[in-house]
């Protein structure tokens, strides 16, 4: 049953009696009739969606055009609706919005073929648009997941997910903390409902083991604040579920053991109030060290302003308490969504409001340059999650940084080109090293030099998005022509073992299938193990590495099998042709083959009847066999690049390289090599020993490699290749 269109106009016109009700009930009208014939999985007719989007947006106090965008956003979707009717009946500005929805409902983002990053890209370009369109999908989330039930349950998992991972975060970032903790909740019900109930269990037993333990404090705190003369609204709650269960998992804690999991709202009648309720609260109750924050003075970007303390309250439980004003709750509430309030009928002039567009230009105007969608990712979910610092430049000008940061955060906060000269830092005037951690309220000054350049161990240093992207990009431009020489060179040896030539026109293939600007971009990071040799060659040819990695060796390539077995190396000692090796037999008639020294026989010692003797046939074999070798070399120019030279002159391809590990003054590096035999293994060992800068060039032996006694398919070996 559709409920009527005067459900919905009771609530818009109790904050704006000035509301377009014949407007508003023109796109109900619309809605129902497109929407015909449509029902959900629930079985209710369809518009009975779009209405109750429209309502949790009405309880949000939003503009008659963004009511009627809820309404109306499923119609070009799902209906025989097009933009140019929205647009005639309702005007451009609306269906546009109902166009940007369609548009952010066809992102596929829980596609698994789409990264995440891309998601978070593409949310940001249409919040850019208008902001609204996000709150009218938030609101459209926010249902389905209070729906979620009647859907199938490998759908319910992929959206909550979705919830979790995308939408949840994105309305905290908005400042709509209510929104996201009700997702949260919903989305973990589905996907761990067991450890929801049992947070649900061991609560109501708390609570009823403590009677009503927020009526007594929300009690004491009014009588205090009586006493002084304050008129303050009090609201005290429990926390949401999963807020208890994730601060059970991040400090692993037992229920028993946490403390605040009750939280009080203070809301003033003004802004000294706030400061008078701090002390008369502070004076009453012991005050927790390390656990206040003042957002007043130093508000968050998107206009949260509130001041938070934690103290020990009845019988020793701690009790977080927000105080604020009520223009200040009204942001609180709503976020950036409050910029479009109404209250009596006029767009509410709350000060503490944010400007849309100068918030989301603030929030996506350091990404743009970034290249790497994973660096952006990573730059968004610093942005989302991060609890903030406040510290001071030395002319005293406040800048916020994610808890952790250090010198190097906030000299890339201020330019990229202080962050690129900083070679120090001082933090309330002393010298200190670049990897301090900042706190609160302490005054930085950055030391800067000219001609230095960003070190690769600034990556380990740096905390926030902004300064990591800055180092790589500095690191790569520095190292850029080495790189992509290198980076050639691996190239051509990973598509000649396969058979194929790394072409100019194959390299700008893979830049593009790997979203990256051109070949010499692609050969840099190849060069400087951003990127796999393998995930190059997948990308221009996939087929043929999925065939090559289960071609299987000839049997003539050993003797001692019988007909019907098949036979692999183990990866834990890759043993090569010349070295003894003993076979090991599994179901389904497979041998995985181990050197005779390879602790990994230990564990079939006592089942003799699985080994089998064998020997490698006599003859020339190519060079197939992959090894891998760890090297640690010379942090100096041309190093990396004498050592490929070396390995390829010695005919031997690199199929992977991977940097374990980089200091101002070596490199630690994994490199997959394709040999012959054990003595084209022995010819490189002493070739890259007799190389000055090359400090140290082991074998890798992994006893872990191989693992499961149940067939080779379940060892994660590699198949010998032909």
């Amino acid at each position: 049953m559709i409920p009527p269109v005067d459900e919905l106009l009771d609530l818009v016109r109790a904050y704006n009696p000035k509301t377009n009700a014949g407007l508003i009930t023109e796109a109900y009208k619309f809605g129902i009739a497109a929407h015909e014939g449509q029902n959900r999985h629930s079985g209710e007719p369809y518009f009975t969606h779009p209405f109750a989007v429209a309502k949790i947006l009405a309880e949000q106090r939003l503009d008659d055009s963004t009511l009627i965008t809820a309404l109306l956003h499923d119609t070009i979707e799902d209906t025989g609706a097009s933009y140019e009717i929205v647009t005639e009946k309702f005007g451009r500005e609306i269906a546009d919005l109902v166009d940007g929805v369609t548009k952010l409902t066809n992102l596929q983002l829980s596609s698994a073929e789409t990264k995440q990053s891309e998601n978070f890209r593409k949310l940001f370009i249409a919040m850019s648009r208008d902001l609204r369109v996000i709150l009218v999908k938030l609101a459209d989330r926010l249902h389905n997941m209070r729906t979620i039930k009647a859907m199938r349950p490998d759908k319910q998992a992929q959206k909550s997910r979705e919830t979790m991972d995308i939408y949840a975060p994105l309305a905290g970032r908005m400042g709509m903390q209510w929104m996201r903790e009700e997702l949260e909740d919903l989305a973990f019900k589905v996907l761990n409902a067991e450890g929801r109930a049992s947070i649900m269990r061991r609560f109501i037993t708390l609570q009823n083991e403590t009677d009503d333990v927020i009526e007594r404090i929300t009690a004491d705190m009014a009588l205090e604040l009586e006493k002084t003369g304050i008129q303050a609204k009090i609201i005290g709650r429990a926390k949401k579920p999963y807020s208890i269960w994730r601060k059970m998992q991040e400090k692993e804690l037992a229920f028993s053991r946490l403390s605040d999991i009750y939280g009080f709202r203070i809301i003033t009648r003004s802004e000294a109030e706030c400061y008078r309720t701090l002390g008369v609260i502070h004076q009453r109750w012991r005050a927790i060290p390390g656990r206040f924050k003042d957002y007043i003075s130093q508000p968050k970007s998107n206009g949260y302003r509130s001041i938070h303390t934690t103290v020990s309250g009845r019988d020793g439980k701690r009790v977080e308490v927000q105080i604020r004003t009520w223009q200040m709750h009204d942001v609180a509430e709503s976020g950036v969504a409050a910029h479009w309030s109404y209250r009596d009928g006029v767009r509410t002039e709350n000060p503490f409001a944010v400007d849309p567009v100068k918030w989301v230009s603030g929030l996506t105007e350091q990404f743009d340059a970034e290249e790497d969608h994973d660096a952006f990712l990573e730059a968004v979910k610093l942005e989302m999650y991060a609890d903030q610092v406040f510290c001071f430049s030395p002319k005293g000008d406040v800048i916020k940084l994610p808890r952790g940061a250090t010198p190097l955060d906030f000299a890339y906060a201020i330019h990229t080109r202080i962050g690129d000269a900083c070679v120090g830092a001082k933090i309330d005037h002393m010298r200190v090293p670049l990897w301090t951690r900042i706190r609160n309220g302490q005054s930085v000054e950055i030391i800067t030099a000219e001609g230095q350049t960003p070190q690769a161990t600034w990556l380990d240093m740096a905390v926030t998005g902004k300064a990591k992207s800055a180092v790589r990009r500095a690191l790569r431009e520095v190292d850029r022509e080495r790189f992509i020489k290198l980076g050639r060179e691996i190239a051509r040896a990973s598509f000649e073992n396969l058979g194929k030539k790394a072409t100019d026109k194959v390299l700008e293939t893979a830049a593009k299938k790997l979203r990256l600007t051109d070949a010499d971009e692609l050969l840099a990071r190849l060069g400087s193990a951003e990127i796999v040799s393998q995930s190059v060659v997948q990308a221009v040819y996939p087929d043929l590495i999925e065939d090559h990695s289960e071609s299987v060796l000839p049997e003539r390539a050993v003797i001692g099998l019988s007909a019907d077995q098949h036979f692999q190396r183990g990866r834990c000692c890759q043993p090569l042709p010349g070295e003894r090796i003993v076979g090991i037999t599994y179901r389904g008639k497979g041998v995985v083959a181990h050197r005779i020294d390879c602790d990994r026989l230990r564990d079939f010692e006592d089942q003799p009847n699985r080994w089998l003797d064998l020997h490698w046939q006599s003859g020339t074999h190519p060079a197939v066999y992959p090894v891998t070798l760890e090297l640690t070399i010379g942090n100096d120019a041309g190093v990396l690049g004498r050592v490929c030279t070396l390995i390829g002159e010695a005919r031997a391809n690199i199929s992977n390289l991977e940097f374990l590990d980089r200091k101002p003054d070596f490199y630690k590096l994994r490199v997959d090599v394709d040999l012959r035999d054990a003595e084209h293994l022995h010819s490189l060992q002493s070739l890259l020993e007799a190389e000055n800068d090359v400090a140290a060039l082991q074998r890798v032996i992994d006893p872990e490699a191989s693992i499961a006694d149940n067939g080779p398919e379940a060892e994660t070996q590699e198949t010998i290749r032909t």
